[in-house]
């Protein structure tokens, strides 16, 4: 077999990200993008269906803009509707090209992918999923038909026979000083124009619509404590306006207070700053698949709303999740974890199952510490990409200069 004398390191990244529910997916991309830049020294090109959606997570990005340079990443629109409107086959040589999350490839660049000689590596990074399966999968090549170049699949996961998750190699040492440090949190919470020490539990709500969420608000009012529950700009907030309109001021700003519940919609985070929310509060409420992993670098108690998928594919997904989350906790810990996961996720009634979650919230925040030292152990999503691309640039050549 012929060995190549390129190496992964001397052409482009290009990543391709079809925006769907518009944050996880961007989310995703745009992290791993600046993270094989800033630490790996990569170039990347992000190719992106939604510069708006895009926009909110990161402030920087010009939405009226086709290419332009953030943070090191040179972002391009991507016409996904209008797809010839770009020249695809003038695009200088990729050395790997990512299709991440389900979104699909350009045919016409699919071809231009196979007449380069010798082809791309071609990555396809699925969604995250702790099934048992994605193990034997991860890794594997899929042939293609109509085209001379294979396709690898790239599973993130909790295992070290997956790609694990991502995080950035100071992240744990940031969210360390942030947390202990109570100046850097009162700036923080200034920042978004909150005064945290009036409360005694604080709560992100970053959440799809739910048919039982006002229940849980009635729990909160009657909390024996003050309860903060911070909700971004969105679908939730719009549909709780909807719900409250004695409220106007609610999505402008203004506090909502329903006895002892605290309600504070604020504008959507950059995803720095959004890291930081999640490790100042004390329970978070997560949905999707960028905000769950950022959860469990915060280390604090959290549940996660899976995205609904048809026939409740998505439940069989948590559960997987669940399975192996909780399978070093004391029965009676994970039982009442699961119960209230799956509340969250079946719009059961919420009363008896979050009482339950509340009771344990010291416990759970303990063995979140654990868990993340495990995952931590899997090493980094980011980082394992460049591990396997070098891996199979070494078994065969994939990368020519133009």
């Amino acid at each position: 077999m012929q060995h190549s004398n390129q190496s992964v390191f001397d052409g482009i990244w290009r990543i391709f990200c079809s925006v769907v529910d518009n944050f996880g997916d961007i989310g995703i991309c745009w992290r791993i993008s600046r993270q094989l830049v800033a630490e790996h020294g990569l170039t990347v090109q992000l190719w992106v269906d939604d510069l708006t959606s895009f926009q909110r997570i990161c402030p920087e990005i010009n939405p009226e803009r086709i290419s332009q340079s953030v943070l090191g990443v040179e972002v391009c629109y991507w016409p996904a509707a209008q797809e010839s409107t770009v020249n695809w086959q003038q695009l200088p040589a990729a050395a790997v090209v990512i299709e991440a999350l389900a979104c699909t490839i350009p045919r016409a660049y699919k071809q231009q992918m196979a007449n380069q000689q010798p082809a791309p590596l071609w990555i396809n990074l699925e969604y995250l999923s702790a099934e048992p399966w994605v193990e034997g999968c991860h890794g594997l090549s899929s042939p293609q038909a109509e085209l001379a170049v294979n396709k690898y699949f790239f599973f993130p996961g909790f295992t070290q026979l997956t790609g694990g998750l991502l995080y950035e190699q100071d992240l744990a040492q940031h969210l360390a000083s942030f947390i202990d440090s109570k100046q850097a949190q009162k700036a923080f919470w200034q920042k978004i124009a909150i005064k945290p020490a009036d409360y005694q539990l604080t709560v992100s709500m970053f959440a799809y619509s739910h048919a039982h969420i006002t229940e849980l608000f009635q729990q909160w009012q009657q909390h024996p404590a003050k309860v903060l529950c911070v909700i971004p700009h969105g679908d939730l907030a719009n549909a709780l306006a909807a719900q409250y309109p004695e409220f106007p001021g609610l999505l402008t700003g203004d506090m909502l207070q329903l006895e002892n519940l605290h309600i504070k919609v604020i504008p959507f985070l950059a995803q720095p700053d959004y890291d930081l929310l999640l490790a100042a509060c004390d329970v978070n409420f997560v949905r999707g698949e960028d905000s769950i992993i950022r959860a469990h670098w915060a280390g604090k108690p959290f549940v996660w709303q899976i995205y609904r998928q048809q026939e409740n594919a998505h439940l069989l997904k948590l559960q997987a999740f669940l399975d192996r989350y909780c399978r070093q906790m004391p029965a009676n810990l994970a039982s009442s974890v699961q119960q209230w996961f799956l509340a969250w996720n079946t719009d059961r009634h919420l009363t008896g199952n979050w009482q339950e979650f509340y009771s344990h919230l010291p416990e759970i925040a303990e063995y979140n510490q654990q868990w993340r030292q495990q995952l931590l152990a899997n090493g980094d999503l980011a980082s394992n990409l460049v591990h396997f691309a070098k891996k199979k640039f070494i078994i065969t050549p994939n990368f020519s200069q133009q």
